[in-house]
């Protein structure tokens, strides 16, 4: 019996020796593959760590983008079903119910009918304020943790904010869902703004201790913009304005289809404002009340025509609006969200004649001593080219030709300097050339010059007048910065540094001058000639002048196609101070919504508006005396300031320009008392004793709106006196009769109807057909 014992013991310890050699080999040889796999067969878990997006700053420091932290609430029923006897199951909803105001009902049957779910999103993107009651019942170690309340946790994420609403709406852009940016600085700086994902791992060992590794996010760069959001506030106050004044004022729709402006320091290519109207919300980017009013457009964005060439569009009502597909929602959300400033292409008119008296000069074909005659038309390439003033203004210099912006004066120095000459120029002044600022979607406007080798005669012709070539605004003026400060054309750019997530710089970005486009010598000649435009007897731009100021610049009015539509893109290039430019100025409005579109002081008008408060911010001494009219205006100007300030305090309610209505103390009057009554000009109707009459909310409140030909003799939107003509030179349409019914005087000959300040005629100009490229970029079309 012992020996069979000791046999039994023999083999059971031989198999152990065996199986422990075994098990050697085996860790030995194939360890690792079996950890893996043992591994694999663990419990992991894994969760994101969102980056946070950079911050768009303006130059001054002030926030236009940021990225807030939000939570999504995420429910795990399986988690709150596993205590016994579900004793996380009513603690856990009704904790929910009160803290996030759930259905409790809703809850309780998602549990019942998902009890394996480990993934349910509650809400999403709730505050901290919003969520930190709740945190407070599931963080272990707080006043107010409740062990029994389990199966909710929070999701990180972010969402963009814009502190500022609608302001530089073109410029900053904005994000999608996923955090991508879409439009301007947002998008053209996607990938300084990202960052990178962190990531939290964990697992369960064979002893179900949690093992857990994290991987922190890497924040995007902030970029810091040279635009200042003082001017850019001054700048889209009077464009609104603008708007306020002309909308429905002719046609049903806005003010204009399209109304831009550009501030430029013309010493490096800074952006100091840069705006449009229509302009949108970027915290609410989709609502389509913004659209309303604004020319529709197709699927190519191209805008819909109307039912004859002489309308500027089909212009949205809330009725179309109603009627419209999401698809063509989108159409036209697009067409808002555009930056007109750069997206935009158009024949540019007048102002572009200053590149061809700098042309002239610069090549040696000219003196800027010679005179011209002029007769109100050319006969070139078989067409009748005709001059602002088609009757003719007689002997033409070089200079007056700036000034009272003559036709057949450029024509004549167009013939002087020739084809291969101007065609050179352009390109040097960067015509058909993208500037490659730093913004998303800037228009491509090659093809839409001409080469010397198209030019013909008519295209010469058109040209040296700023038609029959298209540009964008930043184009033009970045090139104009380089007429007036000495030649040197600068890149223009709206971010001048980027910080990382510290606030430490990482990069500044330079001015960086690409080429010399003339020489100083031509810069001062072009800076004196322009000087008159706004200074002169005869300037076509004096009512662009601000008030102790003196500025120089240029007119435009380009006739769109099809030629004789009598719808016309208007505006004025300007500078500041007059002898020692510092900033630039263009505004450009596209079809103003009146009856004679053909009329640069809509763009005068609001350059003189928005230099009057942007030349004392930037601290530019005054160059002139200060007139009484003008004193007048700035004590105006400010004591509306000091009212708007004092509304805002107190909730005051406005009239349609901003201003607070006062009761008969000279005390805002607020909301609580009523609406004052308007009349039809948009002013307070006041009492027997100069009070403001006020009215139930319910009643009828007469709009804003400016009837054509209808403005506020006070307005600095008013036509203007006559210019005081050179003696002996009483113009020829001054015999004409008058209609009555416009004012302007009829062209005995032709019928056509003649604007009364200037002569030209409201019918068109009669220029050569001109067939640009099909793009979605013109609106010349």
């Amino acid at each position: 019996m012992k020996k069979k014992l000791l046999v039994l013991f023999i083999i059971v310890l031989t198999a152990f020796v065996g199986l422990s050699i075994r098990l050697i080999l085996i860790n030995r040889d194939n360890g690792k593959e079996y950890e893996k796999q043992v591994l694999s067969q663990q419990k992991y878990d894994s969760s994101t760590i969102p980056y946070r997006r950079g911050e768009i700053l303006d130059a001054n420091g002030t926030v236009l983008a940021y990225s807030e932290k939000v939570y999504n609430i995420v429910l795990d029923a399986k988690l709150v079903l596993s205590g016994k006897d579900n004793k996380y199951l009513d603690p856990t909803v009704s904790a929910l119910v009160r803290c996030f105001g759930f259905d409790e009902g809703e809850i309780r049957n998602y549990i019942s009918d998902n009890p394996e779910s480990q993934y349910y999103v509650l809400s999403k993107q709730r505050t901290y304020d919003e969520i930190s009651e709740f945190q407070g019942l599931i963080t272990i170690g707080s006043e107010t943790y409740d062990e029994n309340v389990q199966g909710v946790w929070f999701e990180e994420n972010y969402i963009r904010k814009y502190p500022n609403g609608s302001m530089a709406c073109d410029v900053v852009g904005f994000t999608t869902s996923d955090n991508n940016g879409v439009f301007g600085l947002e998008e053209y700086y996607n990938d300084v703004l990202s960052g990178s994902n962190g990531r939290t791992y964990g697992y369960l060992d064979e002893d179900s201790n949690l093992e857990r590794t994290t991987i922190p996010p890497t924040d995007g760069n902030s970029i810091v913009t040279t635009i200042d959001g003082n001017l850019q506030s001054i700048v889209e106050k009077y464009l609104q304005e603008f708007n306020d004044t002309y909308k429905d004022a002719f046609r049903q729709g806005n003010g204009a289809n399209n109304i831009g402006c550009v501030i430029m320091d013309v010493n490096n290519g800074d952006v100091l404002a840069m705006a449009s109207y229509p302009k949108f919300d970027l915290n609410d980017t989709r609502n389509t009340d913004n659209l309303i009013g604004m020319p529709r457009v197709d699927e190519r964005g191209l805008k819909i025509a109307g039912e004859s060439i002489y309308d500027s569009g089909v212009y949205i009502t809330q009725e179309m609006l109603d009627g419209m597909s999401e698809d063509e929602k989108m159409w036209n959300l697009n067409a808002l969200w555009r930056n007109f400033c750069i997206s935009d292409t158009y024949e540019p008119g007048s102002v572009a004649k200053p590149f061809t008296v700098a042309t002239g000069l610069e090549a040696g074909c000219i003196t800027g001593n010679e005179v011209y005659e002029c007769t109100g038309k050319m006969d070139i390439g078989g067409h009748e080219i005709y001059c602002h003033n088609k009757y003719g203004d007689g002997a033409v210099s070089v200079e007056r030709g700036i000034e009272i912006s003559c036709n057949v004066a450029m024509m004549k120095i167009g013939q002087t300097i020739g084809a291969d000459t101007f065609a050179k120029f352009q390109k040097s002044f960067g015509f058909g050339l993208k500037t490659n600022i730093d913004l998303a979607g800037e228009a491509r406007t090659e093809g839409l010059t001409y080469s010397a080798n198209d030019m013909g005669s008519t295209e010469l012709a058109t040209g040296t007048f700023g038609q029959g070539f298209n540009v964008d605004m930043i184009e033009m003026i970045s090139a104009f910065s380089s007429l007036v400060n000495g030649g040197n054309f600068y890149e223009p750019h709206v971010v001048k540094k980027i910080q990382n997530s510290s606030g430490a710089t990482i990069k500044s970005i330079e001015p960086k001058i690409l080429r010399q486009t003339i020489s100083e010598s031509t810069s001062k000649k072009v800076i004196e000639f322009c000087n008159q435009v706004v200074a002169g007897e005869e300037g076509t731009g004096k009512t662009a002048r601000p008030a102790g100021y003196m500025i120089g610049g240029k007119t435009g009015t380009a006739e769109t196609i099809p030629r004789k539509n009598q719808q016309y893109v208007v505006s004025f290039m300007g500078y500041a101070p007059a002898n020692d430019p510092k900033i630039a100025i263009y505004v450009v409005v596209d079809r103003p919504n009146a009856m004679d579109q053909a009329d640069a002081k809509f763009a005068t008008r609001v350059v003189k508006k928005v230099l009057t408060e942007a030349l004392p911010y930037l601290n530019i001494p005054m160059t002139e005396p200060v007139t009484e009219e003008e004193q007048a205006e700035l004590d105006a100007l400010r004591e509306k300031e000091i009212m708007m300030a004092a509304a805002e305090k107190t909730e005051a309610t406005v009239d349609e320009n901003g201003n607070p209505i006062l009761d008969e103390n000279g005390n805002p009057v607020t909301a609580e008392q009523g609406t004052p009554l308007l009349d039809e000009d948009g002013n307070p109707v006041l009492d027997e004793n100069g009070n403001p009459v006020m009215q139930n909310t319910g009643d009828e409140v007469s709009g804003g709106d400016a009837e054509d030909g209808d403005l506020d003799e006070d307005s600095i939107w008013e036509k203007i006196p006559e210019d005081e003509l050179p003696e002996n030179t009483e113009p020829v349409w001054k015999s004409f009769e008058i209609d009555e019914e416009t004012g302007y005087y009829i062209d005995p000959e032709t019928g056509d109807l003649i604007n009364p300040e200037d002569g030209h005629s409201i019918s068109g100009d009669g220029l050569p057909d001109y067939n640009p490229p099909e793009t979605e970029d013109s609106v010349g079309d």
